[in-house]
């Protein structure tokens, strides 16, 4: 890294880390800022990486040869994979600093300061090989809700009330990093953030955001954050997830709180979730979603195609449609088979489904055992697996994402919760 170059430190979060041979090893999730005596400027120590299995690391900053847009790479591919754990005497970016209230003094010390929020943070790289917090990019609060302050820079030693109690910090500048990850990695940032922060920082987020996040978290904190939450908003969250999620979650409540809960979601949101809660644990019926793409006989390949690209369907969700006489709503009319996308790829577009059906699997019943599920998905190579009642309608799918949730154990999403305390590997 050149002498002098500034580098702003919430730019780096999410961008990727290679090692010396140009290989992605992890991506940046925050830089660690080390207090120092008297009024000398914050130093940075290193970064967090988050690596395979949501492990997050520390790298000191003197194996990093390079820090710009493109990524962070490292000057040696030997890492220390000990956890990382904060110091007393030292700051995360993300966590402690981005968007706390701060005062920006004039340059002569007189008249009164700007107040604003920290968007970054920049640092500079001085003679001993330092990196040293130098500048501080604030976002000016001008007190009206419909305007927006502008960003400016300060010189790090006109900024006051960088370092001190975090009653000051908001939301918005991590809201607007968080919300560029991916469900999951947002989810993992958020466990790594003190009970409060994270639980402010849910709440600011939207209806569809915050239940894509719930899906991604350990139940305990799925739990925790929802009982934050006023009900009617806890209930418009639950409408948002899956509700094979959803079901799973409120059975993490008390029998009072999921009848308050069902009763607030809209009745057409709480029908399939009532319906999953009935069935028994460790079934295809407890496990399974209400929601796959069920299409009638007579439509087209072009209409399966085009069904299956929705955005909001996930990839094992679309890896099929499944074929029913109307309704075409769980529970459908009989079912008939099922098609992969594969083969609608092969089909004429004019072609109809009732044509191109695969009906030599025979579907799941709601009390098939998890155990059986998975023998039968291993066999046949399958992602999804139809369900259906005594009468042969279909009742749902469940699908190889569903399985694996239901066969980990239940703290695998807890981060570093199995892992030993130090290991040293070379990548």
């Amino acid at each position: 890294m050149t002498m002098g170059t500034r580098v702003y430190l919430a730019r780096l979060a999410g961008l990727p880390v290679f090692d010396p041979n140009g290989d992605r090893v992890g991506r940046v999730r925050d830089a660690v800022v080390r207090l120092r005596t008297t009024n000398r400027p914050p130093q940075v120590v290193g970064l967090v990486a988050e690596m395979a299995l949501r492990r997050r690391i520390f790298l000191p900053i003197g194996r990093v040869t390079s820090m710009d847009a493109e990524g962070v790479v490292l000057a040696s591919g030997s890492l220390n994979l000990r956890r990382f754990e904060k110091r007393p005497n030292e700051l995360l970016l993300v966590e402690d600093l981005l968007d706390r209230r701060v005062t920006v003094v004039p340059d002569d010390g007189d008249g009164p300061g700007t107040t604003g929020a920290v968007v970054d943070i920049g640092t500079e790289l001085n003679r001993n090989n330092e990196y040293l917090v130098t500048r501080i990019a604030v976002r000016e609060h001008t007190g009206r809700l419909a305007r927006r302050g502008h960003v400016f820079q300060a010189d790090y030693d006109r900024v006051r009330g960088l370092i001190g109690p975090t009653d000051t910090q908001g939301t918005s500048n991590l809201l607007a990093l968080l919300e560029q990850m991916k469900p999951a990695d947002m989810a993992n940032a958020l466990q790594d953030l003190p009970d409060a922060r994270r639980n402010e920082v849910a709440v600011a987020l939207s209806d569809r955001t915050l239940a894509d996040v719930l899906e991604e978290l350990p139940e305990h904190d799925q739990v925790e954050i929802l009982v934050r939450l006023d009900r009617e908003r806890a209930a418009d969250v639950l409408e948002r997830m899956d509700p094979d999620d959803a079901a799973d979650l409120l059975g993490e409540l008390p029998k009072a709180e999921q009848a308050v809960l069902l009763d607030l979601m809209e009745p057409e949101e709480a029908a399939p979730v009532r319906q999953l809660m009935n069935y028994r644990p460790g079934t295809a019926g407890s496990v399974m979603t209400s929601e796959p793409v069920i299409l009638t006989p007579d439509t087209t390949v072009a209409e399966a195609l085009a069904r299956i690209r929705e955005p909001e369907l996930s990839p094992v969700v679309a890896a099929q449609v499944f074929v029913a006489r109307a309704p075409s709503a769980t529970p459908s009319g009989k079912y008939l088979g099922m098609v992969h996308f594969q083969r609608l790829l092969r089909e004429p577009p004019s072609s109809i489904l009732g044509g191109i059906i695969d009906n030599d699997l025979e579907p799941l019943r709601p009390e098939t055992t998890l155990a059986e599920i998975i023998k039968q998905m291993a066999t046949y190579d399958l992602v999804a697996m139809p369900v259906i009642d005594s009468s042969r309608r279909l009742v749902g799918a469940v699908t190889v994402d569903d399985v694996l949730d239901h066969s980990l154990p239940r703290d695998w999403r807890d981060r570093d919760l199995h892992e030993s305390e130090s290991s040293e590997v070379t990548l």
